[in-house]
């Protein structure tokens, strides 16, 4: 009896799971985004609001829809290779619901700063990526205790993103630095000690 089980779960044909629906969906519609939108669209629908607007109502929608639209196919997969790397153990341990909320979060706040700040527009998930990099390191967190993989982690990301910003290039770091901080905060947060 014990032999039949066995071999008919042999048989079985694999299925494909929807094993992370925030991270893929995300995923996915960044992936339409880029593949059936101009660039003109793109910089209208899907880019950061470059100054503050509280009565327009594609304000509202920009500070989240920008994390959709990319500039091109090397900055969407550069993307999506931490995203889609990462995002699924987090989505695991924390919940469809507490990493969308953190995604969104972490979208506006960098969304509002970046147009108090200053005057250019924000586009693609990078905030997004560097939030759950940060975030990742904290999957082993206990109390009274910060992993050193944070601390390596943190080093590394705050140095390499400030030695960027003597680059004159067109990505931001600010988004990136961002998405750092709220991902860190967010550990600190949703770990649930008190340091």
């Amino acid at each position: 009896m014990k032999d039949e089980t066995l071999s008919g779960r042999k048989n079985r044909p694999l299925k494909i799971k929807y094993n992370a629906p925030v991270i893929l969906t995300y995923s996915i519609l960044s992936i339409c985004v880029l593949t059936f939108w101009s660039s003109g669209l793109l910089a209208k629908y899907f880019s950061s609001p470059a100054h503050v607007a509280f009565l327009n109502p594609y304000f509202y929608l920009r500070l989240i829809s920008y994390i959709a639209g990319h500039g091109g196919w090397p900055h969407l997969i550069g993307n999506l290779m931490i995203i889609l790397l990462v995002g699924p153990l987090l989505e695991e341990k924390y919940g469809s619901g507490k990493l969308l909320e953190m995604i969104l979060i972490t979208a506006v706040v960098t969304g509002l700063l970046n147009a108090f700040l200053f005057s250019t527009s924000l586009i693609g998930g990078s905030g997004i990526a560097f939030m759950l990099i940060l975030l990742s390191s904290f999957s082993n967190i206990k109390s009274k205790e910060i992993p050193l993989t944070f601390i390596i982690i943190a080093i590394l990301f705050i140095g390499s993103e400030v030695a960027s910003t003597l680059k004159i290039d067109r990505i931001s770091q600010f988004s990136h630095l961002a998405g750092g901080f709220i991902g860190a905060g967010y550990g600190f947060i949703r770990s649930g000690r008190r340091f």
